[in-house]
């Protein structure tokens, strides 16, 4: 059986279907709806969360912490008098996972400022999430991408899992990493192109 490509282990860009259904819930009860987005996205950012940090224990802190802080937000912003309004308008996907991103960027912030002093050190490959893995069709596959996405520079990585592993259209994944949607197509691009050529070559070293 043949190696499938990295085009064909990754599946292609979705629609939200659940953003209006979280939304509506959102402003009409805060706890409710959060009680609802949590359960409809909870899987889409730990996927996202373990993709970019490689490590099961730092995915279910960045999951958590992104969404306390998602929550925090959504208080905030129905605390005003716009606040109903400004929740029925939300396009929750793209927002929540900018608040996942950002939240990981300033952990790497922060690590890169105080190291680990624990002794534990990040596994070379990644452990595959099980709500990634169902959605690749070659198991094995999956394996190798997980192992070598950990390999990317941070942007690509993070541009690559958004756009390919969680299926976000190409103009939320801009919005995700807050630049242009031509950036964001050049960053999917080039993790896309150094991910072929590290299934080609796994010893190359990224550049």
């Amino acid at each position: 059986m043949s190696t499938p490509t990295v085009d064909e282990a990754l599946p292609a860009s979705r629609a939200d279907p659940d953003a209006e259904r979280v939304a509506a819930a959102l402003a009409a009860d805060l706890d409710d709806g959060f009680a609802e987005l949590v359960r409809t996205y909870q899987g889409l950012v730990f996927a996202v969360a373990l993709r970019t940090t490689g490590h099961r224990a730092d995915a279910e802190d960045l999951a958590a912490e992104a969404l306390l802080r998602a929550y925090r937000s959504l208080a905030d912003h129905r605390a005003t008098d716009q606040g109903a309004s400004w929740l029925r308008g939300l396009a929750v996907r793209p927002w929540l996972l900018t608040i996942v991103v950002n939240t990981r960027r300033n952990q790497v912030r922060d690590a890169a400022r105080r190291p680990r002093t624990d002794g534990a050190t990040l596994p070379e490959e990644p452990v595959p999430g099980p709500s990634v893995e169902e959605r690749a069709e070659h198991a094995e596959t999956t394996g190798q991408l997980a192992s070598l996405l950990a390999r990317l520079p941070e942007t690509q990585r993070t541009a690559v899992v958004l756009r390919h592993v969680t299926d976000l259209p190409l103009a939320e994944v801009a919005e995700v990493l807050g630049c242009p949607v031509g950036t964001a197509k050049s960053h999917v691009s080039r993790g896309l192109a150094r991910l072929r050529t590290l299934i080609t070559d796994p010893s190359g070293e990224t550049p």
